[in-house]
């Protein structure tokens, strides 16, 4: 089965810039978008970034203009490029494939982003 694994969280200061990263063991890219999600305490996860099989890239209104997601199928992994990180940007963040704008794999362990006001 297709396992998902998260890293490239941390603890940075607001204005701040982190990398993540989200390995596949299986191939997941080849007929399905995948996306970004993030869950703070006491809220919903929420997606913040897709990408399709195709390569187009759509954003939650939050982190447009700050995020960018891409993918290297060789290496069967999406990035999420952070930039001007803000303390609501404060999660764990998980990847996941998406059929219809919904995630379709058991949740990887995610990565937890921290950011310091």
């Amino acid at each position: 089965q297709v396992q998902l694994v998260e890293s490239g969280g941390g603890l940075v200061q607001t204005g701040g810039s982190l990398r993540l990263s989200c390995a596949a063991s299986g191939s997941i890219y080849s007929g399905n978008a995948m996306a970004w999600y993030r869950q703070a305490p006491g809220k919903q996860r929420e997606s913040v970034a897709r990408i399709t099989s195709g390569g187009s890239t759509n954003y939650a209104d939050s982190v447009k203009g700050r995020f960018t997601i891409s993918r290297d199928m060789a290496k069967n992994t999406v990035y999420l490029q952070m930039n001007s990180l803000k303390p609501e940007d404060t999660a764990v963040y998980y990847c996941n494939a998406d059929l219809w704008g919904r995630p379709i794999l058991s949740w990887g362990p995610g990565t937890q982003v921290t950011v310091s006001s």
